[in-house]
């Protein structure tokens, strides 16, 4: 499917729909490329109609008398037809999210996959990403990352989320609420040990923050300070998985002195980068020893 821009001359856009970037922040972070398209699409869509106003406002592109629309988790089964409608009219239909790159824990994804799916050409104006612009700050590997979105609120099921991620050889990054940071921080080091990690808050805004450390000194932090605003939290790969067998020994014996056989196996297997089976059965073996020894 050709790029629907291709085919545009003399000022309009072609059919189709266009995902635009918008600033995470900072108001100036927007392309003149997303601009152009903010003046000249047929119809407007939105996760937050307000605060595309307002950007547009600011940069001094008028909506005239082009319909915007609002888009979001609520609404989306209900304005999707409609928007279908405008792309099945020959019209050219732009959609932003609220902050950031669309798709990227956002409702658009169901728009951009109906439209792909129903034929219409697809297209997007990159710009700023909240995941990215943590990504270049936190000084954390960058050669493979993968992004987790938020996890579970629960305790339980948040630790569970991230056993499943513990073996993942790539720094982790993670959207978070300021009010869960301290209790994520501490469920990420009880599960993934005591990895390095960085918190970046308010990217490209005026009180800007990117702390680093171990995720231990990070949960104590903001504990004591509690956070504000946007927040990107990211862990670092855990340690090389190339460990000698008493070197895991000591590792579960001194785990063993806090942790129950499966807890110890979890935190060891994590720490370490190793399949957790393994540990788990000398994590048994030396519990069992231990007792004997004791009696």
């Amino acid at each position: 499917m050709t790029n629907p821009e291709s085919a545009g001359q003399g000022g309009g856009l072609t059919p189709g729909l266009y995902l635009v970037a918008t600033p995470i922040g900072n108001a100036r972070d927007i392309t003149l490329r997303a601009l152009d398209m903010l003046a000249t699409a047929d119809v407007l869509a939105a996760e937050d109609t307000r605060s595309l106003r307002r950007l547009m406002e600011l940069h001094g592109v008028a909506l005239g008398d082009r319909p915007l629309v609002a888009y979001h988790d609520h609404n989306g089964a209900r304005a999707r037809p409609r928007l279908l409608a405008e792309l099945a009219a020959g019209k050219s239909v732009l959609y932003a999210s609220e902050a950031g790159t669309p798709m990227i824990s956002d409702p658009g994804f169901d728009l951009a996959r109906a439209a792909a799916e129903a034929g219409f050409a697809v297209t997007s104006a990159p710009g700023a990403s909240a995941v990215v612009t943590a990504l270049t700050l936190a000084g954390l590997p960058t050669d493979r990352f993968l992004f987790a979105g938020f996890l579970p609120n629960a305790g339980g099921p948040r630790k569970s989320a991230l056993r499943d991620l513990s073996g993942v050889p790539a720094t982790l990054v993670f959207y978070e609420s300021p009010r869960r940071l301290p209790e994520m921080l501490l469920a990420a080091q009880e599960v993934l040990g005591d990895r390095e990690a960085a918190v970046c808050r308010e990217l490209t805004k005026k009180f800007e923050e990117v702390r680093r450390g171990p995720l231990s000194e990070l949960a104590d932090h903001y504990r004591e300070t509690p956070a504000k605003g946007e927040v990107v939290v990211l862990i670092g790969k855990g340690d090389s998985g190339s460990v000698k067998e008493i070197d895991l020994e000591q590792e579960v014996n001194k785990a063993l002195e806090t942790m129950s056989v499966r807890d110890a196996a979890d935190f060891v297997s994590a720490r370490f980068g190793v399949k957790r089976r393994p540990v788990y059965q000398l994590a048994m073996r030396l519990s069992a020893k231990g007792e004997s020894d004791g009696a």
